[in-house]
């Protein structure tokens, strides 16, 4: 045999190597379009999670007018600019039972349809790095204009209704028009989220840590707490958000504050939750978010809910300052409020 042919073993095995290259290509191929296709999954799930409504065309133009939209600016690091003017959202809490997950959360019937248990106008200032919350209590009284109905017609209006009847009798639309009318306040966007939605968000965040000031023994919400320092999961923090028979007068004035107390907590959360070093732990929180979101149609999609959140990134819990419509007692009524003047114009007008 000669020393040519001795090498062919030798030979035998380099053209093993391109064989051996294709493999791995073609296997790393096929991951890459595996991998392509589930991000597409992921994302047409989490959009499909989403649920919108056309509050722009149902109101036209009877509003109030825009705020003054600022020069957008682009992110380090990002081509795409990001807009810097000032927002005002309207947040609401809906107690809907629709669904077995709301209805072993929120107990009850269906049928008389969901109130936004929760009201809070969210503004964010020009720059975008602070922000107000404004709680409305859901038992102030408001005159509550005609409102347009997506299966035709409209809504009568009345005087002395209580504000959360708005989302009941005509839905995310009219508890925006009758926010609009109540406080002279273009809402930019509209957000809600769901019992089940809210549950799910705070165990997707691993919890949340809530200081109270005294005892919680409120046996509707089924929660008792000690005062002290207390981590939540998804099932308590919603019982917290709840909770007004086992604190103060019993009111909603003592419930929005510990909702405040929650709104800060959770914010503090999400800053420290790391998501963008955890895939796992971000997808979680994305799909609890959706699952359970109604939003306007400007951020009906995860590239729109992404930019809002892109946009908002310097805002951090400690530059979030929470406060309440001013209210006084109604005079028609004891167990309900009425907008406290002129502190609450006063507020009002300087969210515009």
């Amino acid at each position: 045999m000669t020393r040519h042919e001795e090498q062919g073993g030798t030979g035998g095995r380099v053209g093993r190597r391109p064989k051996a290259l294709r493999i791995a290509g073609l296997t790393l191929a096929g991951t890459l379009v595996l991998g392509a296709a589930a991000a597409g999954w992921v994302y047409w799930h989490l959009n499909a999670n989403i649920t919108s409504v056309d509050i722009n065309g149902a109101l036209g133009d009877d509003r109030p007018a825009r705020a003054v939209t600022g020069p957008a600016v682009t992110a380090p690091a990002d081509a795409s600019p990001l807009p810097t003017g000032s927002l005002n959202i309207l947040v609401l809490g809906s107690d809907s039972r629709d669904g077995t997950a709301n209805e072993e959360l929120g107990g009850g019937d269906d049928t008389s349809g969901a109130r936004s248990d929760t009201a809070m106008v969210v503004h964010v200032d020009a720059g975008r790095t602070t922000a107000t919350v404004v709680s409305i209590p859901r038992d102030t009284l408001v005159t509550r204009p005609s409102c347009p109905l997506a299966s035709g017609g409209t809504t009568a209006p009345a005087h002395g209704a209580m504000f959360n009847s708005a989302y009941s009798v005509g839905g995310p639309v009219c508890a925006v028009k009758t926010a609009e009318s109540l406080t002279g306040v273009r809402m930019d966007h509209y957000l809600e989220i769901d019992f089940s939605g809210f549950a799910r968000l705070v165990d997707a965040l691993g919890g949340v840590d809530v200081t109270t000031g005294k005892d919680i023994d409120d046996d509707k919400s089924h929660l008792h707490l000690e005062a002290g320092t207390h981590h939540l999961d998804g099932k308590r923090a919603l019982a917290l958000a709840r909770t007004r028979h086992g604190i103060g007068d019993g009111s909603d004035l003592g419930r929005i504050g510990l909702q405040q107390t929650l709104v800060k907590a959770l914010l503090e959360r999400i800053g420290d939750a790391g998501l963008l070093t955890d895939p796992a732990r971000l997808y979680q929180v994305a799909d609890a978010v959706t699952a359970g979101l109604t939003t306007d149609t400007g951020l009906d999609s995860l590239s729109e809910l992404i930019g809002l959140g892109r946009s908002l990134r310097g805002l951090t819990a400690d530059r979030v300052r929470t406060v309440t419509m001013p209210v006084v007692t109604a005079p028609s009524d004891p167990n309900r409020v009425i907008p406290e003047q002129p502190g609450a114009d006063r507020l009002w007008t300087s969210l515009r």
